[in-house]
Formats: C-alpha cells, sequence, structure tokens
C-alpha cells in the first residue's frame, strides 16, 4: 500500500491481470485440516489454525464481529496498535517534525463523514474488547493507508487453460515485524457478502481480499498527500467485498464514492472479467487487458499491467518468457524478488472461479516471496465456521 498520507518513498505501482489453470497436483484444492485454537463466548467467532497459518472468523452484526474479534485477538490487536501508532508514529514524528497523533486526527476528522456508520461500530467494539482506547482502535485502522505494493495476474491465451488466477504483493517494512499478527480473516456480515482478507489483528478494512461472489482485489498506493476527503482506501474495499457480486459492480462502487489518495487497484472476478485502475480523489482511469501504455513496457495479449521502474521491466519480462503457461507454481516464481520488494511482508494468491487462496507472510528476516505458500478455500472455510458454530447462514 502506499504512502498518501506523511512523506512518500518513491512508489512502483503493478498490476497485471488475467486467467489461469492451476496444478493441481502441486497445490491442491482440497481445504487443508483447521484446528480450533479458541471460540467466542458470545457465539460470534472463532479462531482456528491451518499450516501454521491463524485463521479468524466472525460473523452476526457489526458490534458483535467487532467484540468477536476483540476478544479472540486482543493481545494480538494491541501488540500491533502499539507497533503502529508509538513506534511506527515515532518515527514519522522525528522525521517529519510534526506529531503524528496531530495527522491522525486530521486524516480522522476529514474521513469520518464517508465512512459507513457499520465499520466504525464493528472498529469501536473491537478496540473495547480488546482494551484499546477507541482513539487508537480507529488510527490503527486508518493508519494501513500507507503501503508499498504490486500486484499480479494472467488470462485466456497467457495461461494454460483460461482459469482466473489473481496475484498480490504487500511490499511494506516487514523488518518492524507486523507479520508476527497476520491473520487470515474471513467476516461473515449480516446482511452482506462473507469474504476473506489476508491481514493482521485489530484491522477490520482490507488491502487484500476476495469475496464469496467470486470477486477478488488488491491495491497499490501512490501519492496525494492531503487528499483525505473520501472513504479511506482499506474501508471502500470492504465495501466493495461486501457489496458488490462482480467486477463491473466494483467499478461503480470505487467511481461513485468519495475516494482519498492516489491508488492503483487489481480486480478480477470468477467470469474472467478483469481490470486495472488508477484513481485518486479527483479522477478513475480503467485499464482492460491487452491495453498498452506509453508510461509501461510492453503488456502481453490477455494482461492488464500497470507498474514502474525496474520491477514493471521485470514483470513484463517473466509474464512474456511463461506466455501460455502460466499457472499456480508459476506464477509463485513470477512474483518473487525483484518484483517483489526485500519488505515484501506478504503475498496472496486468488483462484475467484473456485474461491481459492494461496498466501505467504514474511518471515523474521525473509520476504514473504521465499516463505511456503499456504492454501485455504473461502466457501469451506464458510462451511466449517458454520458447522462449527452450530450455525446457518
Amino acid at each position: 500500500m502506499g504512502w498518501p498520507v506523511f512523506r512518500r518513498f518513491s512508489t512502483i505501482v503493478i498490476l497485471v491481470l488475467g486467467l489461469v489453470v492451476f496444478q493441481t497436483l502441486a497445490f491442491a484444492e482440497v481445504q487443508a485440516p483447521l484446528m480450533i485454537m479458541a471460540r467466542d463466548p458470545a457465539g460470534h467467532g472463532l479462531l482456528a489454525e491451518t499450516q501454521g497459518k491463524r485463521v479468524l472468523i466472525v460473523s452476526g452484526t457489526p458490534e458483535q464481529m467487532g467484540q468477536a474479534h476483540g476478544r479472540l485477538l486482543g493481545n494480538e490487536a494491541r501488540r500491533l496498535t502499539e507497533r503502529v501508532i508509538f513506534f511506527v508514529g515515532g518515527l514519522e514524528t522525528i522525521q517529519s517534525g510534526r506529531w503524528f497523533l496531530d495527522v491522525m486526527e486530521e486524516i480522522h476528522r476529514r474521513t469520518v463523514p464517508h465512512i459507513p456508520p457499520r465499520f466504525l461500530e464493528e472498529c469501536d467494539a473491537l478496540s473495547q474488547a480488546a482494551g484499546l482506547s477507541r482513539r487508537d482502535g480507529r488510527f490503527a485502522n486508518l493508519f494501513p493507508e500507507r503501503f508499498h505494493c504490486s500486484g499480479v495476474a494472467v488470462r485466456g491465451k497467457a495461461s494454460k487453460n483460461g482459469r482466473v488466477l489473481h496475484a498480490r504483493v504487500l511490499d511494506y517494512m516487514r523488518d518492524i515485524h507486523l507479520q508476527n499478527e497476520a491473520t487470515l480473516m474471513v467476516f461473515i456480515p449480516k446482511g452482506f457478502h462473507a469474504w476473506l482478507s489476508v491481514s493482521y489483528a485489530g484491522f477490520i478494512g482490507t488491502v487484500t481480499a476476495m469475496n464469496e461472489k467470486g470477486l477478488a482485489i488488491g491495491e497499490m498506493g501512490g501519492r496525494g498527500e492531503g487528499d483525505w476527503d473520501g472513504m479511506p482506501m482499506s474501508f471502500l474495499l470492504r465495501e466493495v467485498m461486501e457489496r458488490a457480486n462482480n467486477v463491473e459492480e466494483a467499478l461503480e462502487i470505487l467511481q461513485n464514492t468519495p475516494r482519498t489518495c492516489e491508488y492503483y487497484y487489481v480486480l478480477s472476478d470468477r467470469s474472467g472479467n478483469l481490470a486495472g485502475v488508477h484513481a485518486d480523489a479527483r479522477q478513475m482511469t480503467v485499464l482492460r487487458p491487452g491495453q498498452q501504455d506509453s508510461r509501461l513496457p510492453f503488456v502481453p495479449e490477455d494482461t492488464v499491467m500497470i507498474s514502474a521502474g525496474e520491477r514493471a521491466e521485470y514483470l513484463s519480462q517473466r509474464l512474456q518468457k511463461y506466455f501460455g503457461q502460466i499457472d499456480v507454481a508459476t506464477m509463485i516464481e513470477i512474483i518473487k524478488r525483484p518484483v517483489a520488494m526485500n519488505s515484501n511482508l506478504h503475498n496472496a494468491i486468488f483462484a475467484p472461479e473456485t474461491l481459492d487462496v494461496w498466501f505467504a507472510d514474511a518471515g523474521r528476516d525473509t520476504p514473504a516471496c521465499d516463505e511456503p505458500y499456504a492454501h485455504c478455500n473461502l466457501r469451506e472455510l464458510i462451511r466449517f465456521y458454520h458447522e462449527a458454530m452450530g450455525s446457518e447462514r
């Protein structure tokens, strides 16, 4: 994600869209076993583990989901909030000369009118249950407006057999160990689509997500510091996940919602519709598969790509090299360094048709692209939850 709020590092954004077939022998689409670690006593969530990964599933009203989240991951949410607000915030105060909490208060004041009330209700309930102040809980959820990232996917002639694959790379400060609080989250909100997020304890927005309708999205940050009179990006993407059935509906939400800073998005859905988006507070541009741009290296057929610098060149070269052959294993290789940065915090590869996700988190001293991937299926996670909780959707 970019840093639209503070002084940015030079942001390089890459999006590639397309379709792909999966190597079922190497990357089975069978749901791995989950072990329940804890249940929400009020019956609105559970914490599980699979393949060494933490999985949180919550359901119900915004207040019920927030309370379950805070009760099940309170310690982790507090650690992440402290690391973000006091450690990173302290460094930013020193570098910029402007008090971090004053900046966050201005962002809060200007974005709150555009945030759906249900998100604030959930965030505040989470904070209360986790033992955080409402201010700190909200500031921690506004902070993810600022990550470096890349995204990649392929389709049609670019793949082996034309099924949808959508990869996303999150590059951001793995050296402060946000990966310690990494959590695959599934939200089952009352009256809205269920969806999953490759995320972190205490964070209710998203930057890497797929919903039960087979719509996937990831973001990459650009510039635009000070453009804060809109819905924060991470909540905007959650709004898309909970309301949109496909790419075109997602584009309509993005177009019609007041936006904040400059971002790039990659979207795909189970029908094979794909889009790359460049948007800021004033305009929104959509790129379709195969569309060329003078600012980009060569974009292969059945591909949409938005990028800059050396990473874009490497990405273009790899896509051309493996054109027509790309599967999950190949995609994992394509998004390795230098497409991913040394700060690579997490990676995810979505299969919107089947609702599968492969994801990797950074190690203590290694980028996510060098770590093993876990696999989950959203449909099976939802089924597991309802069976475990004795409930029906």
